[in-house]
């Protein structure tokens, strides 16, 4: 890994591997009381365009597990909403701050945030990559599963950040991957040529959730509509009947699979109640997880 953490696209197999190596041991830390060998005192700078609750808790949590201190911004806490370029805010935060988290809309805001920036960067969500959610979810499979080659990997719904994530860091550390999402909401499609290279018997694109779930070892979904996409709930909704998943869905995976939902879910839409509560476990666990790995990111990228 680089300076940053941007999106899976950037990193390589052992990158990712090493996050999650480093991520088992700090959790095994913490749940054993010791103490992580980091230095003190660092601050985390966390610009917030979009609510949150889990990305906020987890990195505010985390620096402080690790030592250090978040600083919350909001945009009603900082200059952007008036107008400041990133590339101001970038080189400012980098003379107060050891590391910047932003969660905003676009990408190139990412980008060009780390582009000035003199300290790392990492990416807690924009409408195209959420890699922290990802590496939470690897994290999670592979302590459920022992392992994560030769795994399938299935996604039902829109072809979002979190599908886009999923589709590459899935691949990258050698699992299959299946993606069912109707005409129109594929995923992007920088991704889908990313995923082409692997050959249709590694990457398959369905229009039909049951061709995609067949064998499934574990089944990812999120909202129909995300956030900032509430005006098009109705749209979607239409659109994306029969990519629920269900009772019949999971009958054709593989048994034991796993579910994976980034949360919150809005049950009764891509996933039954029935279903999320089954594997609630899982997906609560997912949602711890995002604390581990994102300590681990940390770790990595401010320990240099």
């Amino acid at each position: 890994m680089d300076k940053d953490l941007l999106k899976l696209l950037d990193l390589s197999t052992q990158d990712i591997l090493s996050i999650l190596d480093t991520a088992d041991r700090l959790k095994a830390e913490t749940k054993a009381g010791e103490k992580h060998d980091f230095p003190s005192g660092k601050i985390l700078a966390m610009i917030f365009a979009k609510n949150s609750t889990r990305t906020r808790v987890s990195f505010e949590a985390g620096i402080y597990q690790l030592g250090g201190h978040g600083v919350f911004l909001s945009n009603s806490d900082s200059q952007l909403s008036r107008g400041e370029p990133i590339s101001d805010t970038a080189r400012v935060l980098s003379r107060y701050c050891d590391c910047i988290m932003i969660r905003t809309y676009e990408q190139e805001e990412v980008e060009e945030l780390a582009k000035y920036a003199t300290v790392p960067v990492i990416n807690g969500l924009t409408d195209f990559a959420h890699p922290c959610q990802i590496l939470g979810d690897l994290m999670t499979i592979r302590e459920h599963k022992g392992k994560l080659e030769g795994l399938k990997a299935t996604f039902i719904g829109d072809g979002n950040n979190v599908a886009n994530s999923m589709i590459v860091g899935c691949l990258k550390v050698g699992m299959k991957v299946s993606i069912a999402s109707p005409e129109g909401y594929h995923p992007d499609q920088k991704v889908l040529d990313f995923a082409a290279a692997y050959g249709d018997d590694i990457f398959q694109l369905f229009d039909d959730p049951k061709l995609a779930a067949a064998g499934a070892d574990v089944i990812f979904t999120d909202v129909w509509a995300s956030m900032g996409q509430e005006s098009e709930a109705e749209k979607r909704r239409i659109a994306f009947e029969g990519y629920q998943v269900n009772d019949e869905l999971m009958a054709l995976a593989n048994p034991n699979c796993m579910i994976q939902h980034c949360l919150p879910a809005h049950k009764g839409e891509e996933i039954t109640e029935k279903v999320f509560e089954d594997h609630a476990d899982e997906i609560f666990d997912e949602a711890e997880n995002r604390l581990h790995v994102q300590k681990a990111v940390m770790y990595i990228l401010m320990k240099r």
